[in-house]
């Protein structure tokens, strides 16, 4: 069994990405239009990926824990979370397009204030979220209810699909990289991964590089 569920590495994603954007508006150089392009492209995909997680969480994932016991009071209360993290969310959203079509120091630091305010707001749910779920999670990874949630959230296009694993393994620890390919085969991440995610590794990942 998996020592991690792939709840739990798809978060550390969001993590690792919002510190990222930290650090990169803290950094960011006035008048740096090429930068701001370039933090907009990343921010472009980080509201793709959380926006589709919450919203596939609510669609997918509660109807399969309702099913293994998780109480209705507490998908219920995580709803409740992500309508605050959606609200922080379309905040930061509207600081980055400003950001990213002034290239200000002064709008750069606004950009960075609302997504402190998104980081503290989504990893106050993750945390809560890994807490009352990833046990549940991991003793029931190899049930009927687990698998077909899994066959649920797959069921993406191969570029979708690319574009995730890319994302989710940049930057990934060894031990998040082990719950990935327990849960996807190593053959399988290698090709829609390589193959499918060759425009985040050019167009995003390249961003954190900079």
């Amino acid at each position: 069994m998996a020592a991690m569920s792939m709840n739990k590495v798809i978060h550390g994603a969001v993590r690792r990405d919002l510190q990222r954007f930290l650090d990169a508006l803290a950094a960011f150089r006035d008048g740096d239009h090429a930068r701001a392009a370039q933090l907009g492209t990343a921010w472009d995909n980080f509201d793709a990926q959380l926006t589709e997680h919450h919203e596939g969480e609510h669609e997918i994932a509660w109807p399969a824990m309702a099913s293994i016991g998780v109480s209705q009071d507490l998908l219920a209360t995580f709803d409740e979370e992500h309508d605050r993290m959606a609200q922080a969310l379309a905040a930061t959203r509207s600081a980055m397009a400003t950001f990213r079509g002034t290239a200000t120091a002064a709008d750069a630091a606004a950009a960075r204030a609302a997504m402190t305010e998104l980081r503290t707001v989504a990893v106050a749910h993750l945390d809560h979220e890994e807490q009352e779920t990833e046990a549940v999670y991991l003793a029931h990874a190899d049930g009927p209810e687990m698998k077909a949630m899994g066959k649920q959230f797959a069921k993406v296009s191969p570029a979708k699909g690319g574009r995730f694993f890319a994302w989710v393994s940049d930057g990934a620890s060894p031990e998040e990289m082990a719950a990935l390919t327990a849960s996807v085969p190593k053959p399988v991440l290698a090709i829609i991964g390589g193959l499918f995610g060759r425009g985040y590794r050019r167009d995003v990942a390249s961003v954190w590089r900079s």
